[in-house]
């Protein structure tokens, strides 16, 4: 990959340029749409903004867009704004609040948890179960399951095949359980899983 990074910090893009071998730093603003052309960004795959301003990285996200380049990612810590971000066409959100809310609500529960992320723009969270030995999600084809209201099973990995989380199928144990659940009924799942 070549990587460009923009820092409008003189002293700090001087020590980053110092520190980091394989990226070209450039100490300018990321704001100055001259200097981005001038930097080649309509050739760029992917611009990532993360000053401590979201509407700054709002705004350069929306820029590099404009100017050509396919995929942005921005860092926006005020969460009134992650919906707007994303419907006016800025790919990915960053929310660092977000973030840790999921990694805590991970190793609050006694099941087998690999990943939780929390979706924006919806009051959503998409958790990926273990299935243990045993475990009551084990025992039944999914249709017969008493699966907590406002959770759903969207899919399971097994071994290195997937399948869509249809009524007859059952989960083995080490499945890999992709679920889609409101707030209310994670802490419900604990005991199917664990």
């Amino acid at each position: 990959m070549n990587i460009k990074m923009v820092e409008i910090d003189r002293e700090r893009s001087q020590k980053l340029a110092n520190d980091l071998e394989r990226a070209l730093v450039i100490n300018g603003d990321s704001r100055d749409i001259e200097m981005l052309k001038e930097e080649g960004i309509d050739q760029t795959d992917a611009f990532i903004a993360v000053t401590d301003n979201s509407e700054t990285n709002i705004l350069t996200c929306l820029h590099a867009t404009k100017l050509g380049v396919k995929r942005t990612i921005a860092l926006v810590e005020n969460i009134d704004y992650i919906d707007i971000s994303q419907n006016i066409g800025i790919n990915t959100i960053i929310n660092k609040k977000l973030i840790t809310a999921s990694y805590i609500a991970r190793f609050t529960m006694d099941a087998e948890v690999t990943s939780i992320k929390c979706l924006s723009g919806i009051d959503a969270e998409v958790l990926e179960f273990v299935a243990k030995p045993n475990s009551l999600i084990t025992k039944k084809p999914i249709q017969k399951l008493d699966i907590p209201e406002g959770a759903i099973i969207g899919g399971i990995v097994r071994n290195k095949s997937s399948f869509i989380a249809v009524g007859g199928l059952q989960v083995q144990e080490n499945d890999h359980v992709v679920v889609f659940a409101l707030p209310r009924a994670i802490h419900k799942l604990d005991k199917l899983f664990h």
